[in-house]
């Protein structure tokens, strides 16, 4: 599922730079998540960093755009330019190095 910010937002600036996709911007009013962009920080970080940093605790999932984990990781692949083959073969090879 992709984030989403409520009208709730202070505008307060401390979520768009921690966003490593760079899916937040200020939008007409407060700040926006672009869901096609957003991959709740899987790929990058444990939880959802804009959630961690948020003051208000504004940002929510967003039931218009929901997905699963998996389609989670391939956005996050396709963003960072990564094939599935490659992607897979990365996943291997730190699962072999954790064994």
């Amino acid at each position: 599922m992709s984030l989403k910010i409520l009208d709730t937002c202070v505008n307060c600036d401390v979520c768009e730079p921690v966003c490593p996709n760079k899916a937040i911007s200020l939008g007409e009013e407060y700040y926006v998540i672009d869901p096609s962009l957003c991959t709740e920080c899987i790929g990058h970080y444990d939880e959802p960093q804009c959630v961690d940093v948020c003051p208000v605790e504004c940002i929510i999932v967003d039931p218009e755009h929901t997905e699963t984990h998996d389609q989670l990781e391939l956005k996050y692949r396709h963003l960072m330019g990564q094939s599935d083959d490659a992607a897979a073969s990365s996943a291997g090879a730190s699962t072999k190095d954790d064994a």
